[in-house]
């Protein structure tokens, strides 16, 4: 077993089966290294492989359902779109009829201020004419104030007079009646007296008896009317103090014929 061959073709120096052998073995060692390491890999690559497909399948279906969402997010957006598009409609008409709403209303304001001022040149004007008026009217009524204050006082004075006047005349138709009565009173006892001494007598006592009555009646009935008649004329002059109008009249009196 001797290995007789010569080197060539084999070998182009000696020892190169030899390495070749040992280059062999190291490859050998090599491959089964990176057949392990392979192997690992592999195994470790189906692992995240296995894992890869289910993030993929999860990732499927929540792209599925992100999907779905996203077409009724579409539809939802689509509806949203159509009613805002409506309600922008809608605005810009109520926008439309708000600016000529608000263009009425400014007209409107600018006529009634152009009113307004109209009105307020009138009540300036009015004003002064009631100012200038009420300042006349104001001295007039200080005037006639002082005018009525005056005929007030004058009327007073007047007043006092004819008050004064209707007692001094009451007094004095008093006092003339007093007198009148007086007198007949005084006539009266005077014939009373002349009478009662004339029958003194017995015998011209019975005739005289009668006048002698009717004397003292009337002298009686004389007194009486003069009692009435101070009584009457002093209530008048009472009623007269106290302000009591229409009095001034005589005292009513019946005339008294001597018997």
């Amino acid at each position: 077993e001797t290995n007789t061959l010569p080197f060539h073709p084999f070998e182009m120096q000696q020892g190169d089966i030899l390495r070749m052998e040992k280059e062999h073995q190291v490859l050998k060692e090599q491959l089964k290294e990176a057949q392990e390491k392979y192997e690992q890999l592999q195994s470790r690559s189906s692992e995240e492989i296995s894992a890869l497909k289910e993030l993929l399948k999860k990732s499927v279906e929540e792209t599925e359902v992100s999907k779905n969402e996203l077409d009724w997010l579409h539809q939802d957006l689509e509806i949203k779109v159509k009613k805002w598009q409506q309600e922008k409609k809608e605005n810009q008409e109520n926008l439309k009829a708000l600016r000529n709403t608000a263009k009425k209303h400014t007209d409107t304001n600018d006529r009634y201020l152009k009113t307004i001022d109209e009105k307020e040149k009138q009540y300036n004007v009015y004003l002064n004419t009631y100012l200038e008026t009420s300042n006349k009217l104001a001295n007039e009524k200080v005037k006639l104030e002082e005018r009525i204050k005056r005929s007030q006082d004058d009327c007073q004075e007047c007043v006092r007079r004819a008050v004064k006047a209707e007692i001094s005349v009451l007094t004095n138709w008093k006092e003339t009646e007093v007198c009148k009565l007086n007198g007949l009173s005084a006539n009266a006892e005077t014939n009373l007296k002349m009478l009662k001494s004339l029958s003194s007598s017995a015998s011209a006592a019975p005739k005289l008896k009668p006048q002698i009555d009717s004397w003292e009646i009337f002298i009686s009935n004389v007194k009486k009317q003069l009692e009435k008649v101070e009584a009457e004329y002093e209530e008048k002059i009472q009623s007269v103090k106290n302000g009591v109008r229409n009095c001034l009249n005589k005292a009513e009196t019946v005339d008294l014929l001597s018997p």
